[in-house]
């Protein structure tokens, strides 16, 4: 199973790959322009997997290169958060 065949599994595996590289001293910054990089790749090379990652591709193909950004920035939010939250 592919970490991209469930958003549960993805969103795991990004939030330990942006541990990894803060742990590593990457800036936030850095951060925000790899996960910019990723969305790019993801939504150009891809194929959605889920519900989840097809309405993200949508939105990033719809967004500017801001609110691009802004996404890349709000995926980094939500899998940082996820362990602070109760389900």
């Amino acid at each position: 199973m592919s970490v991209m065949d469930d958003f549960s599994s993805w969103k795991g595996f990004l939030a330990n790959k942006i541990d990894q590289a803060m742990e590593q001293g990457m800036s936030e910054q850095t951060i925000s322009n790899v996960a910019h990089e990723v969305g790019d790749y993801l939504a150009e090379s891809v194929d959605a997997k889920n519900d989840e990652e097809a309405v993200l591709r949508e939105l990033w193909n719809a967004a500017s290169e801001d609110e691009q950004q802004a996404i890349a920035n709000t995926m980094i939010k939500l899998v940082q958060n996820q362990g602070n939250t109760k389900d």
